[in-house]
């Protein structure tokens, strides 16, 4: 039983590690375009609607996730005005997803050889 909350408990920390990996990349990404006014709370937007798609694209099976992650922070990265272009946007979205997606699972996986459960 202990073996299933620490796991419940870690999963829950790399669920938070993810949000932090996705607005940390979206700040780099509106940094690196010029950006300047509220970078945070822009990043932040695009993080939670990227992390949303993220989410619902998991739940149909698995390969959702990247497609409705880059197109999720496509679409808000429209709203922000942003001189990117649209082909330009969907193929950073997609690495930021990647990248996020690929650290979190790595940690993930050896957090669950850690303790045992994997």
């Amino acid at each position: 039983m202990l073996y299933r909350i620490i796991t419940f408990v870690g999963g829950l920390v790399f669920v938070a590690a993810l949000f932090a990996l996705l607005w940390f990349f979206c700040k780099k990404f509106l940094e690196h375009h010029g950006v300047t006014d509220q970078v945070s709370d822009r990043a932040t937007s695009l993080a939670t609607w990227t992390f949303a798609g993220i989410s619902v694209g998991l739940v149909f099976a698995v390969v959702g996730a990247f497609i409705l992650g880059p197109w999720a922070f496509y679409r808000t990265l429209r709203g922000h005005n942003v001189d990117v272009s649209d082909g330009a946007a969907i193929w950073w979205g997609f690495g930021i997803v990647v990248a996020a997606l690929g650290i979190t699972a790595i940690g993930f996986f050896g957090f669950l050889m850690a303790v045992g459960a994997y």
